[in-house]
């Protein structure tokens, strides 16, 4: 028991953190093929490794780049609709592993996958001071399907999930700093007997600053970083809002709003636009990118009261104008496309690369072979995360807890903008944005399960955990629980025997029911991510066994 106590806090983390990267590592470089739109950013990857700037390939260019013939790639501009940081990235793999190397366009996607795991348990941690529920959420995002996929492909959302999770980890950190400063602001105001009128304005406020950046990388990626910085800026106004109101600042609202509202913006937005801009370094600098020399022209360039502004400035706007334009225009159909109203029920997935052969065709056994790649999340996690977050709504509505408010704005900022393009050609797979916030979601209900989260009997459960008051369960699995929660251990030592009686046998049967419940999730989630894992990392099955992995019609 000393053991576990001693050993959960790192080992538990430890474990999930090798489990994420053999999951995501193993036979990374199989398919050798350009899986999906890896046809796009790899190859956009390795002309921008070398031009500065992505560049137009010949025809049917994706086999003779697999066949180790990577620079064939032209010096003419290509018309790209994304930022360049995500390819910058990809291109590094590409760098150290040769181009030639399929694990070499795929490593940076994957390593990032594995990093996103380790910082969602430290942002489980921080939220909830839980180290077991950090353990659990990250478990969880460990093994499931669509963050495995996404992170075995080189495409560019995995890194919008990042770095908008880095985002929203800074988010968290500013909600401590910010009070805690907005305090010894009121007490010195209390001491001297001051009016605090609309309260202080707070400059220096670092975590505010690293959101910024984190958000600007997020842009760099895709544009729909932007709705991340946008909901989170909001959110900030609203939470200060609040802090000012509960430590009595007289015009909250309106100090919140007029004071302190555009201080936040100057130390949100410009780092931001400078990151985004910066990331464009490459297309600056250089001659030969898309539209770079589109303001030399006397016919396109600006005329009148804009004519004074630099030929490089405008026609940087101009592109960006054309890529807007090509992404809210985008109807083309695709077999595979999915309307945003779905995604939380995960009725169209994505099929990334689909090989089928025939008995004694390559290695073969079966009478017919199937080799796939679907983004299929774990239908368990997926659906679990999914009430989860319908749940976290309602309990938002009743009890107004901050930590709900916080997870659910970051379905708001990866979620809710996409119902505003229900008719434009989409993928199920941009959904990788989201999923940290499903499983914040569905770690929070767990922690109500175990009475781990905060304000839900945690003390109490710690306690009888820790005195192994938990029938039916293995004192070492109670030990283990405790030793995870050390603070709530110490906490419950300073309750009175008679409440502790009295709380214990009030909780203890919906406590020890949670958890076997919990046990046996964790157990079946498990079993259905061993059943998926082939459709997830291309390996070579029976036409058959692919055939009973298709749980709904529209999974095909």
């Amino acid at each position: 028991m000393l053991l576990i106590r001693r050993w959960f806090p790192w080992a538990g983390p430890l474990f999930v953190v090798v489990l994420a990267a053999v999951l995501r590592l193993w036979n990374l470089g199989s398919p050798h093929a350009l899986v999906f739109d890896e046809t796009f950013y790899v190859k956009d990857a390795w002309s921008l490794f070398n031009n500065g700037y992505e560049s137009t390939w010949p025809d049917k260019a994706d086999e003779i780049f697999a066949n180790g013939n990577a620079n064939i790639f032209t010096d003419i501009g290509s018309f790209v609709v994304h930022p360049p940081l995500g390819k910058w990235l990809i291109s590094l793999g590409m760098a150290a592993f040769g181009p030639e190397n399929s694990w070499g366009w795929r490593i940076v996607t994957a390593v990032i996958g594995i990093l996103a795991v380790v910082l969602l348990m430290l942002i489980i941690k921080k939220l909830f001071g839980s180290t077991l529920l950090a353990v659990i959420g990250g478990f969880l995002f460990a093994i499931d399907g669509n963050a495995i996929v996404m992170s075995r492909v080189a495409l560019l959302d995995n890194y919008v999930m990042f770095f908008a999770l880095l985002g929203f980890g800074a988010i968290l950190l500013d909600r401590d700093w910010h009070a805690t400063r907005l305090a010894a602001w009121m007490a010195k105001r209390a001491e001297s007997g001051e009016w605090p009128g609309w309260g202080p304005a707070l400059w220096w406020r670092p975590w505010l600053l690293a959101a910024g950046l984190a958000f600007g990388l997020t842009m760099s990626v895709k544009w729909s970083g932007l709705y991340f910085l946008a909901a989170f800026g909001v959110y900030v106004v609203v939470v200060d809002a609040l802090a000012r109101r509960r430590a009595g600042v007289p015009f909250w609202a309106s100090a919140a709003i007029l004071k302190q509202g555009p201080i936040n913006f100057l130390l949100m937005v410009p780092i931001a636009i400078a990151t985004f801009l910066s990331s464009w370094t490459g297309w600056f600098v250089t001659k030969g990118g898309f539209y770079r020399t589109w303001a030399d022209s006397p016919e396109t360039a600006w005329t009148g009261a804009f004519a004074w502004v630099p030929h490089a400035v405008q026609s940087f706007w101009h592109y960006q104008v054309a890529a807007y334009t090509y992404h809210v225009g985008l109807v083309t159909p695709h077999p595979y496309q999915s309307n945003p109203l779905t995604w939380l029920f995960m009725v169209r997935p994505t099929s990334m690369y689909y090989q089928s052969s025939a008995a004694g065709e390559g290695t073969c056994s079966f009478s017919t072979c199937s080799e796939a790649i679907t983004e299929i999340a774990n239908p368990l996690i997926w659906w679990a995360g999914a009430a989860a977050v319908l749940y976290l709504v309602y309990r938002l509505a009743r009890y107004r807890e901050w930590r709900v408010g916080l997870i659910l704005m970051g379905m708001v900022a990866g979620y809710l903008p996409w119902l505003m393009y229900t008719g434009r050609t989409v993928f199920q797979f941009y959904s990788i944005a989201f999923e940290p916030y499903l499983i914040l979601a569905l770690t929070f209900v767990i922690g109500l399960l175990l009475g781990l989260a905060p304000g839900t009997g945690g003390v109490v459960a710690a306690s009888a955990l820790a005195q192994g008051r938990t029938p039916g369960l293995a004192p070492g699995l109670a030990t283990g629980l405790a030793a995870s929660e050390p603070q709530h251990s110490e906490r419950a030592t300073q309750l009175t025997s008679t409440e502790l009686r009295t709380d214990v046998a009030a909780r203890e049967s919906d406590r020890t029911v949670g958890i076997r419940v919990l046990i046996g999730y964790l157990v079946a989630a498990v079993l259905v991510s061993a059943f998926f894992y082939p459709l997830w990392t291309g390996m070579q099955i029976s036409f058959s066994f692919w055939q009973m992995h298709i749980w709904l019609p529209s999974w095909r």
